[in-house]
Parts: structure tokens; sequence; C-alpha cells
């Protein structure tokens, strides 16, 4: 019975599969479809008139293939330290199931794909966005974590920024809106990033990465910061009904979805566990799409 379980599992379309998999965990499937619907958000929110279906499959390609191929590189260039940690050790680079030179050329292929379509076919600023987005990811934010507990506010720049660009390719330029839904992104990171840091701090200190839950272990900061950057959060996620760009229909879904984000931010706050820092993650991540849905109904009801 054993054999024959072995024999399956190294059949070539299995081998073909697992092959796939590891390719498509290069791209950091969970935060490159938190790039898409932030970006979706973004273009929505910056459009005047009927939606430009043309422009927005490109732009969302573009945005797509570079935050993917930022993603793959980040995979080369933590290698090391990702085989230092349990969460982290079996990714496809340190385990040594891809190369690390073609997962650094996979991910400059894709990059310069994303930027070489946003560029002529979205505006070449949206194009110019894209690119700081996975540059400031990979020789600032990423160098950072090992040398400053400022990491994660630094990295909150680079993760707001496709929001920004979907902004753009709509619109052609930044603009008050576009720094209003990019302050969204921005403060909604910082939640983000701490429920995690939070529940594999353990993890992050063996890895050799200076998160501010390392040096603040009693969580007084951590739970501070996380709350007053949901707050400000809800505070620009109510900005677009004040410059006009939404209606009171996003305006009571934006703050329903603030009231219940907070919910688990608070809970934290009072408690410090990693049971309710999970919670804080789980709302994040559910908390984009549904802001997107939001600005979706907005459009089509109001």
């Amino acid at each position: 019975m054993s054999e024959s379980i072995a024999k399956t599992a190294l059949t070539p379309a299995a081998s073909l599969e697992a092959t796939w998999r590891d390719w498509f965990s290069l791209i950091k499937p969970e935060i490159t479809f938190l790039v898409a619907i932030s970006a979706l958000a973004g273009f929505v929110l910056g459009s005047v008139g009927a939606i430009d279906l043309w422009r927005l499959t490109w732009a969302m390609v573009g945005i797509l293939l570079s935050s993917a191929g930022g993603c793959a590189l980040n995979h080369y260039l933590e290698r090391d330290f990702d085989a230092t940690m349990k969460r982290t050790a079996y990714r496809p680079i340190p385990s040594g199931r891809i190369d690390a030179e073609h997962a650094k050329w996979f991910g400059m292929i894709l990059v310069a794909a994303g930027v070489g379509i946003l560029c002529p076919l979205t505006n070449p600023l949206t194009g110019v966005l894209a690119l700081a987005t996975v540059a400031l990811y990979l020789f600032v934010y990423t160098p950072m974590k090992r040398t400053t507990v400022w990491n994660t506010l630094v990295g909150t720049i680079p993760g707001a920024l496709p929001v920004l660009g979907g902004w753009t390719a709509a619109s052609g330029s930044i603009g008050l809106g576009g720094w209003a839904i990019f302050g969204v992104l921005l403060c909604w990171q910082m939640p983000h990033f701490f429920s995690l840091a939070w529940m594999y701090k353990k993890d992050y200190e063996k890895g050799g990465y200076v998160m501010l839950t390392l040096k603040d272990p009693k969580g007084d900061a951590i739970s501070l910061q996380m709350l007053l950057f949901s707050i400000g959060m809800i505070v620009f996620s109510v900005a677009p009904v004040a410059l006009g760009l939404s209606s009171w229909i996003y305006l009571v879904g934006a703050l329903v979805l603030g009231a219940w984000f907070m919910v688990p931010v608070l809970r934290f706050h009072y408690s410090r566990s990693v049971v309710h820092a999970r919670g804080v993650l789980k709302a994040s991540v559910m908390y984009i799409p549904l802001l997107l849905l939001a600005i979706i109904v907005d459009r089509l009801v109001g």
C-alpha cells in the first residue's frame, strides 16, 4: 500500500503539479490578491464616468505582473533568512525545490513585463509607481527588516502604492482622492503587519528580523499603534465622500466596516493574546475586498 502511494506521488502529472505550485507560491498569491483588489478599488474610485474596461484590463495585468515579480525577487533576496524560520523554511528556494537564480530571473522578467505594459497601455505615471513599489519593497523595506523597528511603517508605502497605481491608471494623475485611498491602505497595513508579527515573533527573532514585537514584549506600543492606525484608516476611508467621489451608500458601508474592524483590534488591545492577534489578521484580510465591494455598490447604485 505504501509503495503504491509513493509511486503515485512520483508520477509525471503529480510532479508537474507540485512544480507549478512551487512557482505559483513565489508570487505570494495572498499578497498578489490583495494588490489586485486594492488596485481595482483605486481604479473604480478614480474613474470619472463610464469605466474604461480596456484600460482597466491592462492596468490590472501590469500591476499584477510587477507585484508578482517583486514578490518572487523578495523570495530570492530573503532565501537564507527564510531557511532559518519554521514558518518559511519549506518555501521553494530555501528547501531547494527551485533554483535561486531561476527565481531571480523569473521575478525580473515579471517586473519588466508589468512596467512594460503599464507605461504604453495605461500611462507612464502608473508604470513609474509600479517600478517604485518594487524598488522600495526590495531595496528599502526588505533590508530594513533586519536593521530597525521602523521597517513596518516604511513598508506601508510600497504596500499602499498599488491602490494609487489603480487610481492613476484611471485618472492620469494623483489628486486628493488618490492620496485618500492611499491613506486607507497605508493605515490598514499597520494592524495587519503587527498582528502577524505578534503571532510569529519567535520566528522573526530566530530569523534575525528587528521587529517592534521583540522590543515591546508586553505589546503596549504594538496595541496602541494598531488602535491609532485603525482609527486613521477609518478617517481616510470616509474622505472620498467629503471629496465628492462617493455617496452616502459608500459612507454607510465604510463606517460599518470600520466599526467591524475595530472589534478585534480592541480585543487585542486589552488582551495582547495570539488568538486575538489572529482575529485582527483575519479581519484585515477581509477588509479590503469588502471595502472594494462598498465602492462598487456605490458606483452602481449611487
